[in-house]
């Protein structure tokens, strides 16, 4: 697998500002509601509006790296999995990442998965955070399916289900969480939520059970791409 390009060190500033940012305006929208102003997020960040405003579109354009980190990493979890004879077959390692990424290690994820339940809370009362949710959703839908293509081998529609089923899981779980009380540690956390999500809705994709050469986890063979 060739190496991935990494970021130059001006990218990585940039990147951890913004998250600083989001993670300064999701506390403020969990706490305050859809009533914060940019220039309020502006503030209590330490720059200035016009820097906002460089970074983000909107106030609600501010939460989405915070958003996308939690979504994304999942995927790139996935992505590191490797697609030999040897490799579970993707429903398991689906599965597994989808708990990883939704069980909190230590302090700075579990008040990540806070702010994100504060968020959710807020979304019914404001349109525009809803929107936001469900494009850094739509994007990793799109980022997963060619994770899934290479771990398969399946076909172009099969992937799509299979993508959309997945992320349907993910997004769902943590929705359902965030309108309860349950510790994200707990036995009603989103990982447990996510895990039985996955298995409801991709029951009937038995290609998430089969690897690229065809060969199944169910004892046939499988069907590969065209």
């Amino acid at each position: 697998m060739p190496t991935a390009h990494r970021p130059s060190l001006t990218q990585r500033r940039k990147a951890e500002t913004q998250l600083e940012i989001a993670r300064t305006a999701a506390a403020l929208f969990a706490e305050r509601g859809p009533g914060v102003t940019a220039d309020e997020i502006a503030r209590a960040s330490g720059v200035a509006l016009r820097t906002f405003y460089r970074y983000f579109r909107t106030k609600e354009d501010a939460v989405a790296p915070l958003l996308a980190v939690g979504v994304r990493q999942w995927i790139d979890d996935l992505a590191a999995a490797t697609a030999g004879p040897d490799a579970p077959p993707a429903r398991a390692a689906l599965e597994r990442a989808a708990r990883r990424a939704l069980t909190p290690t230590d302090e700075r994820a579990a008040e990540a998965l806070r702010w994100t339940r504060g968020l959710l809370r807020a979304m019914p009362d404001d349109p525009a955070l809803r929107a936001v949710w469900h494009r850094v959703h739509h994007d990793s839908e799109e980022a997963l399916r060619p994770v899934l293509a290479r771990l398969t081998g399946a076909g172009r529609l099969q992937v799509r289900l299979a993508a959309a089923a997945a992320n349907t899981a993910m997004r769902v779980a943590v929705e359902e969480w965030a309108a309860g009380d349950a510790r994200a540690d707990g036995p009603h956390g989103p990982a447990e939520l996510v895990a039985r999500g996955m298995r409801a809705l991709t029951a009937g994709l038995p290609e998430l059970d089969q690897r690229p050469d065809g060969r199944g986890d169910f004892g046939g063979a499988g069907q590969g791409a065209p």
